[in-house]
């Protein structure tokens, strides 16, 4: 695609992300929150089957990752020791033309003169530091014994709480402690929808090892998380591994992979995949004077594990999701004309209703009635929407834009009227390939799951 036709595919999923409930502005009334955003009903769905399916397979499907749910609120002494306080910042300038603030490092130049991308004008400040941690509060009292800050990522509440998690689960080298949970940047210029974010999610996994596993481990995980993108529906055509070059990797890190994916506005990272060695436990052994060691039964060793993070944005992947699920085909409408629809081709899995159902007719009771039997007996397997408003091809359209797999109407045959032979079976609907087949209303809870997972 052009870099026209791009903008105007991000401008109609944008659109799409309001008018169907997947992603607002926060606080729009209000005139809306820079970086922050609230998940709609749909978004809400999405996100929470994203965030379960990782867990399932980072945690449940495996013996040696455990969890933890970490607090938001973090000591500064942590943040401290991990290094954020004093160099987690950008560098940081002002435009005196527009009033942008902007990064330093992300301007433009224009024979050899630094321009605004907002204005283009050439009237910068110098750069300057600027924290990206948000700083509060706690207690009563205004001091700096009272400073806390919001959590900038999840893991270190995994390496302060190694120690506490390796007594209770009792796990053997190499082990991992996972994490899903919210963190913030006071990002300068967040942009590109959900993409960069002032309050984003996280899904970390912390896996600990022994020195020499590092490596091997590093390429197994990356190429555990490239499955795990494939297997929600992202195409690996337009996934991407970046292998970080030694000189803008983190100074602790021994090797660094970046998955990214092909975005309308261009391959941006979705997932970090770094070989951290024992950086982070030693800096907090120092800081703290408290042991964070491993003892190994078998060799009688005792040494500061390794780790290897596999660190992915839940808000990255949920938008990666949308943009590799938007499409636009063609279909007949009610008259056979044929019309553009609009089809978000969700992984069953991943999409936030997995089956629609249809009475033929709103005001012919008997389909109403066996429509709210078929919806009952469904509710307690997935997640259903039940549509009774205006023709059948509209309601499809309407289930075809969110992304719902499946469709199942009732009609005057499962009410028996067209031969025994058909009473209680429906019609089921595949989004995809349009095409319907009959089925019994008693296969539904086991057939329709099957064709999810």
């Amino acid at each position: 695609m052009t870099g026209k036709e791009n903008a105007q595919r991000m401008e109609k999923i944008v659109s799409l992300c309001k008018r169907r409930g997947f992603i607002f502005q926060s606080s729009e009334i209000y005139g809306g929150l820079n970086g922050v955003w609230d998940y709609g009903p749909l978004g809400t769905e999405l996100k929470n089957n994203l965030k379960q399916y990782w867990w399932q397979v980072m945690v449940r499907e495996r013996d040696d990752v455990v969890g933890l749910d970490g607090a938001i609120l973090t000591h500064p002494a942590v943040l401290k020791a991990s290094g954020h306080v004093d160099t987690f910042t950008d560098p940081m300038v002002d435009c005196r033309t527009c009033k942008a603030r902007l990064r330093a490092d992300q301007l433009a130049e224009k024979n050899g003169v630094r321009q605004c991308p907002n204005c283009g004008g050439e009237d910068l400040t110098e750069a300057r530091p600027f924290n990206l941690m948000f700083q509060t509060q706690m207690g009563a009292s205004a001091d700096p014994a009272s400073i806390a800050y919001l959590r900038p990522e999840t893991a270190q509440s995994i390496f302060v709480q190694f120690k506490n998690v390796l007594d209770v689960s009792r796990k053997k080298l190499p082990f991992g402690i996972a994490q899903i949970g919210k963190a913030f940047r006071n990002e300068i210029n967040p942009r590109n929808f959900t993409f960069r974010s002032r309050e984003f999610e996280q899904m970390e996994l912390e896996y600990f090892c022994r020195p020499e596993q590092g490596m091997d481990l590093l390429a197994y995980w990356l190429k555990e998380r490239i499955r795990f993108y494939e297997e929600i529906g992202i195409s690996r055509k337009r996934l991407h591994i970046l292998d970080v070059p030694e000189k803008e990797r983190a100074f602790y890190s021994k090797g660094t992979f970046d998955i990214e994916y092909e975005f309308p506005f261009g391959r941006q990272e979705l997932e970090g995949v770094a070989y951290r060695t024992d950086y982070d436990l030693q800096q907090h052994i120092k800081a703290s004077g408290k042991p964070l060691d491993y003892f190994d039964d078998e060799t009688k060793e005792r040494f500061v594990p390794h780790v290897v993070e596999p660190s992915a944005g839940v808000d990255r992947t949920v938008l990666a999701l949308i943009c590799d699920a938007y499409d636009e085909d063609s279909a007949p409408d009610e008259k056979g004309k044929m019309e553009t629809r609009i089809v978000m081709r969700f992984h069953p899995r991943m999409a936030p209703i997995k089956c629609a159902i249809f009475p033929l007719l709103r005001n012919k009771e008997a389909l109403v009635a066996k429509a709210r039997e078929v919806q009952a007996l469904l509710r307690p397997h997935m997640n259903v929407f039940y549509d009774e408003g205006g023709a059948i091809g509209r309601r499809y359209r309407r289930q075809d834009e969110i992304g719902t797999p499946f469709g199942v109407t009732i009609d005057f045959e499962t009410l028996g009227e067209k031969g025994e032979e058909l009473r209680d079976t429906v019609t089921l609907r595949d989004r995809d390939s349009m095409k319907q087949e009959r089925v019994a209303i008693k296969d539904l809870p086991q057939l329709i799951p099957s064709k999810i997972r």
